[in-house]
């Protein structure tokens, strides 16, 4: 199908427990260096599971002032900073009316739940009569939002996506479709999720998904996920826009495709996996003998490695035997909501520098997962295109294509 428009991508910005900044996230992500550890946000004794992927070094004083600051949730600092470095890493200016033609997408998993965690506490824990006057505002999900186009002057169509670990996919796939179509001239679009707090942290570990050691995608003897935080940030534009004002392409968003299991809350779906990335391909114009790469959802628990390897499988073919496919998961933690974004930046750059980043912690192949997971060491080779996957609890699935601009 022709399109109005192609879309590009001009800036990212990351917050992540491997850096709080593109360029330190992704030197760490080819490095294989993981920022998986103890817990310091939560008494690592009160948990049984100990743990996670944090964002350390993160100083909200040095971004808002304290006024600012008591109207902000932890999830909302990180996804205004990502937006201010990928506006910034673009270049673009939104003065003038384009701020009214530029789309706002924030995804998140779980939204303001550190705001949740904190007036629980309040009220059951310290027997106080009342919580804090903005904990609505702090603790909604559409607040990263909102607070983005507040604090970066966006006066265009503006919402939050909340569909669990695939919200950032989502979000950047929605924006995609508006560019191309010409809804929107540009977007800023990802994911934020902030929810490393006790409460959190106990549900998690009541599903008996939680690794005890670290995350280990595709690997004999993984025990499960990581629970991580942080935010990605993507500026999205058309191909004509940005090539009129010189900017730096990252690379062209080719395609994107959804689909629902309709089946379980949190048993993945071989199925629906497939019928997501055969959309995405098919959206995409792109035969599966054209991708290079995926960077798989791959979680590390027992469950849905083995079912995305299935679904790879039925989607690729032959191909899929090919593919280089790494789960940037096994350094950084599942990030949730902001998931989707951060595996989206590792792709371009891996196109970008034409390198695949390792699976870390990987210590040998499982009999059901049998594909070529880039164990442990990044791998330079040519990347044209490639997918970022992401597949929710609940069966919603999302994936995206990205090239290199040809």
């Amino acid at each position: 199908m022709s399109w109005p428009h192609r879309v590009v991508v001009t800036g990212c910005g990351v917050v992540s427990p491997a850096g709080l900044d593109t360029a330190s996230y992704w030197s760490r992500m080819v490095a294989g260096d993981g920022a998986i550890g103890p817990p310091t946000l939560v008494p690592a004794e009160l948990l049984a599971k100990e743990v996670v992927a944090e964002v350390k070094g993160f100083d909200p004083a040095a971004h808002f002032g304290q006024r600012e600051l008591a109207a902000l949730d932890r999830c909302s600092q990180f996804a205004v900073v990502a937006a201010r470095q990928a506006i910034a890493d673009s270049g673009i200016n939104f003065d003038g009316d384009l701020s009214e033609r530029t789309a706002t997408i924030i995804g998140t998993g779980v939204g303001g739940s550190n705001t949740f965690d904190e007036s629980y506490k309040r009220l059951y824990g310290d027997k106080r009569p009342r919580v804090y006057p903005l904990t609505v505002p702090k603790l909604m999900p559409s607040a990263p939002a909102s607070q983005v186009t507040m604090y970066c002057g966006l006066r265009g169509p503006a919402f939050g996506i909340v569909s669990a670990c695939s919200s950032a996919t989502h979000a950047i796939g929605t924006a995609f479709q508006m560019v191309r179509s010409g809804i929107a001239a540009a977007a800023v679009a990802g994911g934020a999720e902030s929810c490393l707090n006790l409460g959190t942290l106990k549900g998690w570990e009541a599903l008996r998904v939680m690794a005890t050691d670290t995350c280990r995608p595709f690997s004999r003897d993984r025990k499960g996920l990581v629970i991580g935080e942080g935010a990605g940030v993507v500026v999205l534009e058309t191909l004509a826009g940005a090539s009129a004002r010189g900017a730096e392409i990252l690379g062209e968003i080719a395609g994107f495709g959804m689909s629902a299991d309709a089946r379980d809350l949190t048993n993945p779906d071989v199925d629906g996996m497939t019928r997501a990335i055969a959309a995405c391909l098919a959206d995409a114009e792109l035969a599966p003998e054209d991708v290079d790469f995926v960077n798989a959802h791959g979680t590390g628990t027992l469950a849905n490695d083995i079912t995305e390897t299935a679904a790879l499988k039925a989607a690729f073919g032959d191909h899929a035997r090919a593919l280089a496919i790494s789960s940037t998961k096994s350094m950084v933690g599942h990030a949730l909501g902001a998931a989707g974004a951060l595996e989206l930046i590792a792709t371009l750059m891996a196109i970008r520098d034409n390198v695949a980043p390792p699976t870390a912690n990987y210590l040998g192949p499982d009999p059901d997962c049998d594909l070529d997971y880039v164990p442990n060491q990044a791998r330079p080779m040519q990347i044209d295109v490639a997918l970022s996957n992401s597949f929710a609890f609940g069966g919603l699935n999302a994936v995206l294509a990205a090239r290199r601009l040809a």
